[in-house]
This record gives C-alpha cells, sequence and structure tokens, in this order.
C-alpha cells in the first residue's frame, strides 16, 4: 500500500512541524504529497480511497500520499479547518498547498497531482 495513515506526530516530522513554525507554512517534505481526510462512516470517502491509492501507485517516488482519518486526528483535522469530507490537502514543494473539498474524479484528481509536480 503506498498510501500512509498520518498521526499528529507523524504530520510534524514529515510535513510540517507546527511546534517549531505555528503560524507559517513551513513544507518539510523531501517531495510533494497529497493528504485525503476521510472517516470511516463516510460514503463519498470510501469511493474516494481506491481513486488516491491508484494515485499514490501512479506516482510512487514522486510524491506522498498520505490519510488522516478525521475522528482519530480531530487534532490535526481542525488544524486546517476540516468541516465537509473527504477533503484533499494538495502540498507543493514551494508556496502553499491547496485544499479541495469532496469526491474528486480519479482524472480531475490526476490533473492536480500532475500540477503538484510542475
Amino acid at each position: 500500500m503506498n498510501v500512509k495513515e498520518l498521526t499528529l506526530d507523524e504530520f510534524k516530522q514529515k510535513v510540517m512541524n507546527t511546534d517549531l513554525h505555528p503560524n507559517d507554512w513551513v513544507f518539510e517534505g523531501q517531495r510533494p504529497a497529497l493528504i485525503d481526510f476521510y472517516a470511516t462512516w463516510c460514503g463519498p470517502c470510501k469511493m474516494t480511497a481506491p481513486r488516491v491509492e491508484q494515485i499514490a501507485e501512479k506516482y510512487a517516488g514522486k510524491i506522498d500520499v498520505y490519510k488522516v482519518d478525521v475522528d482519530k486526528q480531530e487534532e490535526l483535522a481542525a488544524m486546517f479547518g476540516i468541516q465537509s469530507i473527504p477533503s484533499l490537502l494538495f502540498i507543493p514543494m514551494k508556496g502553499k498547498p491547496q485544499m479541495s473539498v469532496g469526491a474528486m474524479s480519479l482524472a480531475d484528481l490526476d490533473r492536480a497531482v500532475a500540477g503538484l509536480l510542475q
């Protein structure tokens, strides 16, 4: 599986250390990333999960793909103001991340991820 479940502590190590940079976005990753905020009971999240897996396989080694269970990682979900799921956070190497709310088609997800690599 190319999608890794992310906890708050892992987020601080692999994405952004909010303890060191509470007010600024400072990306800690080695390559662009995608974070899928989801819940196990969410129908649209269940539709999105296989698409995220396909993207993770297609772009293995080029992007990091994570998922965050909003029920288990409430503090992390609150950090990004997650109110609707699925929510997908696209993180480029430079610049600010972009959030997309709602299920995306595989084609739209692929286009968004390809944009991270430009």
